[in-house]
């Protein structure tokens, strides 16, 4: 080893920054997502009705198989989930935000006006 350091896993193991932080933000959106569902006490069928998905899918997602799923369709179901995420450059202690993105839960009704 090289004793170089990294700011998260995902700047150690991608190939690029861009891909980096496009896994960042997946793995901030599906733990989201994953807290979102267990606080909920859904079922995973009925997490993946609530979510547009299938219960597969749910099940990927709670499994952390983060390969099976794009930016694209995570800001579908967490947006279906009433949960917002914005992009954030200030300095923050929760992992999320050291990923470089705030995600927060909103009742459903509001999930319109987090952007």
């Amino acid at each position: 080893m090289n004793g170089e350091k990294f700011a998260s896993v995902w700047d150690a193991i991608e190939n690029t920054p861009a891909e980096a932080e496009n896994m960042k933000l997946r793995s901030s959106l599906m733990m989201a997502l994953e807290q979102h569902i267990k606080a909920q006490g859904w079922t995973q069928k009925e997490a993946g009705e609530r979510l547009g998905v299938t219960q597969p899918r749910v099940s990927d997602l709670m499994r952390g198989k983060i390969g099976l799923f794009g930016i694209d369709t995570l800001i579908n179901m967490a947006t279906a989930a009433g949960i917002c995420a914005a992009q954030s450059n200030r300095a923050a202690t929760t992992r999320q935000a050291r990923a470089g993105m705030t995600v927060t839960v909103q009742e459903p009704s509001m999930a319109s006006q987090c952007y």
